[in-house]
């Protein structure tokens, strides 16, 4: 696994990393917060899944498999990173049924819908149990980035340019990783800056469904967008310290949020009937 994670890792330095969500490092974060609030059985139930690796580790592997030649990672996958809806309010959940094969997926809620199952079902062969895992943590660190509710027309930000310190990007790769780049720690040390065992905290983001933490997302998306309006026809959006001081704390808060609310999901799929503690809190279905 760590090989061949080695292998795609150098094949991404080719893909542009408009395709990726949070970066690796946001990523990382979300998997190493998350390891910090499993429950001793949870944790026991995802080694045969993991195969030795770290939940940080794996939480990138959903975007590294896009090298892979294969007709579902260069035709299918790409669809489960990200959602289209013209509003929070055109999104209903009600709507939706579980997909019945990684085929049927058509967009991250569904992608995780699908996750959540094939991992709940004890006849899902273990190759797919590995499967579903890694997708799973990627995809919840996906949808509480807000860019990939996006509007289809600009690719969820890509197409929208902006200049970070002079530089030239675009909005959605402002969000993926620059934004978090900006402030020069490992993805470890972001992790423990932000991370929290305050359980009041804790349950408040666990009382909520991934149909939330996916309006959640579009909402705060809607707000990105205003703040790159141009200031005047044909300028860029020109951000530095200020834009830092004013978002940072949004991405700094969704990806506790993710952290705690993975940690709170894969409690509620391996360890249903653990007592509130230490550990996350199941997520409500």
């Amino acid at each position: 696994m760590k090989i061949a994670r080695f292998v795609c890792g150098l094949l991404l330095v080719t893909t542009s990393v408009q395709a990726l969500a949070w970066g690796q490092n946001g990523h990382r974060i979300v998997g190493q917060i998350a390891n910090e609030h499993l429950t001793k059985k949870t944790q026991q139930a995802l080694l045969p899944l993991l195969g030795g690796d770290l939940l940080a580790e794996v939480g990138t592997w959903a975007d590294e498999m896009r090298s892979d030649p294969a007709e579902f990672w260069q035709k299918d996958s790409t669809r489960w990173h990200y959602i289209n809806v013209a509003a929070p309010k055109d999104f209903d959940a009600s709507h939706y049924h579980t997909p019945q094969t990684k085929e049927e997926v058509k967009d991250i809620y569904g992608g995780i819908l699908r996750c959540i199952a094939a991992l709940k079902d004890k006849n899902t062969p273990l190759a797919e149990r590995q499967f579903y895992l890694r997708f799973l943590v990627h995809l919840v660190g996906d949808i509480h980035q807000p860019m990939h509710t996006g509007h289809a027309e600009d690719r969820g930000g890509n197409l929208i340019e902006v200049k970070f310190f002079g530089e030239l990007t675009n909005l959605h790769s402002l969000w993926d990783t620059e934004l978090l780049e900006s402030q020069n720690l490992s993805f470890s040390e972001f992790a423990a800056f932000i991370n929290t065992q305050d359980k009041q905290l804790i349950k408040t983001y666990l009382t909520s469904s991934p149909a939330d933490w996916l309006k959640e997302s579009m909402a705060l998306s809607e707000s990105i967008y205003q703040s790159a309006a141009p200031a005047a026809t044909n300028t860029l959006p020109e951000f530095s310290y200020g834009y830092i001081h004013q978002q940072l704390p949004v991405a700094e808060e969704r990806l506790l949020q993710a952290g705690i609310r993975l940690a709170g999901l894969l409690n509620s799929i391996f360890d249903p009937r653990a007592k509130p503690g230490t550990a996350a809190l199941a997520v409500k279905p």
